[in-house]
């Protein structure tokens, strides 16, 4: 259980939550910022001041005054009218991460929830009751509405959640965890769908993703230089200093650290007849850097939205009930669309750095499509064209969502930031990029292993080491589906990097 302060809650730490599935928790001094805010709501809600979504309709219908006695029945209808969520579950970790990122929103003390709202989504975290909400119907607005009334309707007694494998309920659910459903009052259904949550935590999920990769790719990336017998003059530090880019300076640091003491490297240091390498390998640092950088951007962009209110109405300091955007997920929308960017390019340096080692003309005395017998065995030139594939995928993906608003709710959500599926195909993107950088590894490794008995730095033999241990060396063809799975699991674990001991900050 990880205790959580809203506001300063942290990157590692909701990584943390979602590569361990770790249950949250909000420090105890945020209650008494809880109570008031619940405390301002009540009173407003038997007042005579028209106040949107405690004492009104919502949307369109805001000017619909609705009597105290009425409360918890518009509460539980906004709920229940807003599930329309459609498409495949979203996978369970990122729904709890979605889930803790309302309790830090929540948290702040600002939307005017009661403590039993709070109690109920630390209860499900720990408990494992972890609602069923569609990936599809965001559009990223008013709030992420849709998948946002489905987490709030397993709270309820309604719809449906997993608990112990099973797809249950959100009575049985709650029930069967030893939980109750609340009786949501005035506001509180508003508060709980009313947010970027779920558009935050796919962009989170998709950021952490990304980063992994472009950790692999520094590293794959070193071992195709060595492979190729690349040069390594253009990671000299002072190229990188006289241009200043954080994230070019941090990519040329750590391959020149996993290529130092390379033999292969060393035997061609002196007379070797090539002005200069294919920009696939000397812009690396220029291409991968950038790419840092981006993400590095998008991650302060998505830290703190993670840690913001974005419900309405808001409980201001003062005591003032004022209405406002917050919801408007258009931060998170220009987040997800910089990922997209990065990811795309992470893929198509990588991928032409495959072409270029299974190429004989541009190889340096690598053989056809790194096979031993070429001709009677076709090595991994198909797996060179799957590469291609992905990564066209991933280029036509990569086309920005944000700009393409589109009016709802009767014209009064009239320009929306589409966040939710620019931060969903952040998953598909992804896996294309991992895939793309486990065949780089199968590619690199292999070519690597062509320069016998020369041989490459310590950092990476223990990087093939590693890739060894699950996928063999291809001799004559077999069957290579199952060893590029592996080898992109190995990406997606991290173990490629863990085996290089690199360490590149997000």
């Amino acid at each position: 259980m990880l205790t959580l302060i809203p506001g300063e809650t942290t990157l590692d730490q909701l990584e943390t939550l979602w590569r361990t599935d770790a249950a949250a928790q909000l420090d105890p001094r945020t209650a008494a910022a809880i109570a008031t805010s619940a405390g301002r709501i009540a009173s407003a809600a038997s007042g005579d001041a028209a106040i949107y979504g405690v004492n009104t309709g919502f949307g369109k219908l805001a000017s619909v005054r609705i009597v105290p006695d009425d409360t918890a029945t518009l509460q539980r209808n906004l709920i229940l009218s807003h599930c329309c969520g459609v498409g495949a579950p979203l996978a369970e970790q990122t729904t709890r991460l979605m889930m803790t990122l309302k309790l830090l929103s929540l948290g702040r003390g600002a939307s005017g929830v009661r403590p039993e709202i709070i109690a109920l989504i630390e209860g499900m975290l720990a408990r494992r009751v972890t609602p069923v909400v569609p990936e599809q119907g965001s559009v990223g607005a008013s709030g992420d509405l849709a998948p946002l009334a489905h987490m709030a309707a397993v709270m309820i007694g309604a719809g449906e959640a997993m608990f112990e494998g099973q797809r249950l309920s959100g009575a049985e659910a709650l029930a069967r965890a030893g939980l109750a459903p609340v009786v949501l009052g005035a506001k509180e259904g508003l508060a709980l769908i009313n947010g970027t949550q779920f558009s935050t935590a796919l962009a989170l999920v998709g950021l952490f993703r990304a980063m992994t990769c472009l950790r692999t790719a520094i590293v794959t990336g070193a071992m195709s230089t060595d492979a190729i017998m690349g040069s390594t003059a253009p990671t000299r530090a002072e190229i990188h200093t006289l241009r200043g880019h954080r994230g070019q300076i941090d990519v040329a640091a750590a391959m020149r650290d996993l290529l130092e003491g390379s033999e292969i490297r060393e035997s061609h240091r002196e007379g070797d007849a090539r002005v200069q390498d294919p920009y696939c390998i000397r812009c690396q640092p220029q291409v991968t850097g950038a790419a840092l950088d981006l993400l590095r951007f998008a991650g302060q962009t998505l830290i703190t939205e993670a840690n913001a209110v974005t419900d309405n109405p808001l409980v201001l300091s003062d005591g003032s009930i004022v209405s406002g955007g917050n919801f408007h997920a258009e931060p998170v929308a220009f987040a997800a669309d910089q990922i997209a960017l990065a990811v795309a390019e992470i893929g198509a340096i990588a991928q032409r750095r495959i072409a270029l080692m299974v190429d004989p003309a541009l190889s340096f005395g690598l053989p056809p499509f790194l096979t031993p017998e070429p001709g009677l065995n076709s090595g991994l030139m198909i797996a060179e064209v799957t590469t291609a594939a992905l990564m066209s995928e991933n280029k036509h993906l990569a086309n920005p969502c944000s700009v393409d608003s589109t009016p709802t709710s009767a014209n009064q959500e009239d320009h929306v930031s589409m966040a939710a599926h620019g931060a969903r195909r952040l998953g598909l993107m992804t896996r294309n990029l991992s895939m793309i950088l486990g065949v780089e590894a199968i590619c690199s490794a292999q070519g690597i292993e062509f320069r016998a008995p020369l041989t490459t730095s310590a950092p990476l033999t223990r990087v093939i080491e590693a890739l060894r241990a699950h996928v063999d060396a291809i001799g004559a063809d077999r069957y290579l589906a199952p060893d590029l799975e592996k080898a992109q699991s190995l990406v997606e674990d991290q173990v490629l990097v863990s085996a290089a001991g690199l360490e590149v900050a997000s």
